[in-house]
């Protein structure tokens, strides 16, 4: 309890650093927001999807061969993350998403799937305060 704050604000400096950073690279301001919004779906989060929602002007049904991508292996990574491997790489690649957007996703992926989980575990000591 003594270092929520502290986890907080290292929480909030690293989702501005993977939703809204700078230089997007090839994931938009607005792709970045629907992915995560998708974590936090896949995860049941209904009120951290809503918070992402705002401003994630994507489909939910893929329309091209990159995005299609992008989604397979988010809901991979967020479902089932010990079944990626490395042809999942490959087939993101083969869809023209460069590497250093491979990394980028990657980061997003993570982040949001460990906030998530942070925020259960903050609920639940709520819960019992």
């Amino acid at each position: 309890m003594a270092h929520r704050a502290d986890l907080m604000a290292a929480s909030q400096r690293n989702e501005r650093a993977v939703i809204a950073p700078l230089d997007p690279g090839g994931l938009s301001h607005g792709e970045r927001r629907f992915i995560a919004s998708r974590i936090a779906r896949r995860n049941g989060d209904a009120a951290l999807a809503a918070h992402y929602a705002t401003g994630a002007g994507n489909p939910d049904a893929p329309d091209d061969a990159r995005w299609a991508a992008i989604l397979r292996h988010v809901d991979l990574v967020t479902e089932r993350p010990k079944d990626a491997t490395r042809a999942d790489i490959a087939g993101l690649i083969a869809a023209g998403i460069a590497e250093a957007d491979i990394v980028r996703l990657s980061q997003l992926i993570a982040f949001v799937n460990y906030q998530v989980r942070v925020i259960a575990g903050l609920r639940l000591i709520g819960a019992r305060a």
